[in-house]
């Protein structure tokens, strides 16, 4: 009799808990939200080392990513607050795997950067040879 008389005090209990947010119609999926994330970073990433860049080319980086992924500014709203609330624990690690995401991307330009200064220091130690030794010719 005390186990029907928990369970039915727990049920009751978890029937009168409200949601705090209903879950959106038109939800965006995890994984579609993630990417957004992601492009929204960068785009505010190259928007504060250079809005110059952004402006000439007519670029609103929260219209751009909205228009690639087919979502509206409310979709998105309503979808990072839902998940914001429904589940923290899955929102922070969502954050942290496109925290990971952007440090992966920044690592291989960073690599890729410096191949490219490296090739420039190759060409340019190799003009100056060539220079020398044209200049002795002479």
């Amino acid at each position: 009799m005390k186990k029907c008389f928990l369970l039915l005090v727990l049920l009751s209990m978890a029937s009168c808990q409200e949601k705090v947010v209903e879950k959106p119609a038109n939800l965006i999926p995890k994984d579609k939200m993630k990417n957004i994330i992601y492009d929204l970073s960068l785009l505010q990433g190259i928007k504060g080392v250079n809005q110059a860049l952004l402006d000439s080319n007519g670029i609103n980086p929260s219209t751009y990513v909205y228009k690639k992924y087919k979502v509206d500014s409310l979709q998105f709203a309503k979808s990072d607050q839902y998940y914001a609330i429904e589940n923290i624990k899955d929102y922070e690690k969502m954050y942290e795997e496109i925290s990971e995401r952007v440090g992966k991307e920044k690592m291989r330009i960073d690599g890729q950067l410096n191949k490219e200064a490296d090739a420039t220091k190759t060409l340019e130690k190799n003009d100056k040879v060539k220079v020398k030794k044209d200049s002795v010719k002479q």
